[in-house]
């Protein structure tokens, strides 16, 4: 009886249960209400602080902030770029890390540690926003937002006491907010001296570190441990006002004004070495001064003629006469091909007296390297004249970046102005026939021409022309050709073309002046340097 009576109490309680939860679950039906009211969503204005910064946190910078901008170019420029990013900047890590290693590891008593592989693999950084300040000074500063979700490929090899143990960094995360200012900017391409880098706040850096095949990040604490320690020796470092300087040039020679003025006279070669196997070489004098831009100056070709005379004289600006060096080197011409070195040397400007003529015979050398068993042969002697002058507080040149645009005549229209194209020079200009160059300018149908120079391919004519506009020339241009014509009766080849150069006149509209060097399209090297002025009335 009492096993009986054990089922019937089991049975029973679990039909029991089961008709409870019939009963319940139609209970729960037929009593729900009919009429359901939408839920309240409520507007951003609405929601507290603390919600607000718990969906905001991962919206871009340039969306919660007006003045941060998107940047999708500058990702789509890295994406392009990072394979060959990656390469220089691993290069790079290398050769700076390599020392620091070998200078660190004996006190810890290990033998080595090496890069096995060290890629920062195929997923690029990526900038959320920037901001970009305006100081007014000669600087840029921007503050760019970083993400990087990377999948590098970092393996080390440690080894010590005779075991050798390989660590992996895996699955790297960074995520940064630094500032990068360029400054001082100087007139001298990269256009700016040095790169100072801070971090406005700590960084976010985790990733996976590999050791002997298993996750050494998975032991209690060492998490944890390795994340603190990263964010303040980092923060340590570079937190601002702390920067890291990367010096890109010396700032002092970047901005050096010119000091003085060295004058050259190319008097005569003697003792020229033929180069041509049918008849003498054409030689002609290529100068240029170290620690400059400018395009180098050059005496006419003398053909036919191992011991030539010129006679040409040249200015050169100096910036350091104590630094700076001119470079003489001796050219054979050549009609097709390319022109061949007959000697070179050199004269340091620290070794002239100031404001004295020096007269110097140079022993032409095949190269520069004192050890060179090819300068033991002769290759012939070059005279010069030097004297450096240097400029007093009167004659200094002023700096072409102080320089102010004049304003506009009166008369000129009402958000129109004045174009005033000067050319200034040449450089290189060769004509296949003869070369007596002149510039033509060609804008808006109007047609303008400097003088002719006679027989000359450094000419300087430093002639202004004008234009009156209506509007800002900004999506025009202006065609610069540059002739060389004869007026020889009877002559088979009256004008011969020398080169040509369509300018954007965008820039001048934009910067009120340019003064550049502009390479001559169907020229063999020559150049033209041509100053625009935008003049408006206000």
């Amino acid at each position: 009886m009492g096993i009986i009576s054990a089922i019937a109490e089991i049975f029973g309680f679990g039909v029991g249960i089961s008709i409870g939860l019939v009963i319940g679950y139609f209970v729960f039906i037929f009593t729900r209400p009919t009429h359901v009211e939408d839920p309240v969503i409520p507007t951003l204005d609405e929601l507290d602080t603390e919600t607000l910064q718990r969906l905001l946190q991962e919206i871009p910078k340039w969306v919660k902030s007006p003045d941060h901008d998107r940047v999708d170019w500058l990702n789509k420029f890295i994406e392009t770029m990072w394979p060959y990013l990656n390469r220089g900047i691993c290069k790079q890590v290398k050769t700076i890390a390599d020392p620091i290693i070998a200078e660190q590891i004996p006190q810890y008593k290990i033998d080595s540690v090496q890069f096995e592989t060290l890629s920062l693999g195929c997923l690029p950084p990526t900038f959320t926003g920037m901001k970009v300040y305006t100081t007014g000074e000669k600087e840029v500063i921007m503050e760019p937002t970083l993400k990087w979700a990377g999948n590098p490929n970092i393996l080390v090899a440690i080894k010590a006491f005779g075991l050798r143990v390989s660590i992996q960094v895996v699955d790297l995360q960074v995520f940064a907010f630094p500032r990068i200012t360029l400054k001082p900017l100087v007139p001298t391409i990269p256009c700016f001296a040095k790169i100072l880098v801070s971090l406005m706040e700590k960084p976010h850096v985790d990733f996976g570190l590999k050791l002997l095949g298993a996750d050494a990040m998975s032991i209690p604490g060492l998490y944890s441990f390795v994340q603190g320690t990263i964010k303040e020796q980092v923060a340590n470092m570079y937190l601002w006002p702390k920067t890291l300087e990367v010096v890109i040039m010396d700032p002092t020679k970047a901005m050096k004004r010119p000091v003085g003025i060295l004058n050259v006279k190319v008097v005569r070669a003697m003792k020229l070495k033929k180069k041509d196997l049918l008849g003498a070489s054409d030689p002609y004098v290529k100068l240029k001064i170290s620690e400059d831009k400018l395009p180098s100056k050059k005496t006419t070709v003398k053909h036919k003629d191992l011991n030539p005379e010129w006679n040409e004289e040249f200015s050169i600006t100096v910036k350091d006469p104590e630094s700076q060096i001119l470079d003489l080197v001796v050219y054979d011409w050549d009609k097709v091909g390319k022109h061949e070195k007959m000697g070179m040397n050199v004269i340091h400007l620290k070794d002239l007296t100031p404001e004295e003529t020096k007269v110097l015979i140079l022993d032409l050398l095949k190269n520069m390297d004192p050890d060179s068993v090819q300068n033991e042969k002769p290759q012939g002697q070059l005279v010069v004249e030097a004297m450096y002058k240097p400029f007093d507080d009167e004659e200094r040149p002023p700096d072409s970046e102080d320089s102010e645009v004049q304003k506009a005549p009166d008369g000129t229209p009402a958000g129109g102005g004045l174009l005033v194209v000067i050319v200034h020079e040449g450089q290189d200009l060769e004509g296949k026939h003869h070369t007596n160059p002149s510039v033509r300018l060609l804008f808006r149908g109007e047609e303008k021409r400097t003088k002719v120079v006679k027989k000359n391919r450094d000419p300087k004519w430093d002639e202004e022309f004008q234009f009156m506009l209506d509007e800002p020339p900004s999506d025009d241009r202006i065609h610069v050709e540059v002739v060389s014509t004869s007026k020889r009766m009877g002559l088979l080849h009256p004008k011969d073309a020398l080169g040509h150069v369509d300018i954007s006149l965008a820039d001048v509209v934009n910067n009120k002046r340019i003064n550049e060097n502009y390479e001559l399209i169907d020229s063999k090297n020559g150049t033209v340097r041509i100053e625009m002025q935008w003049r408006t009335s206000s």
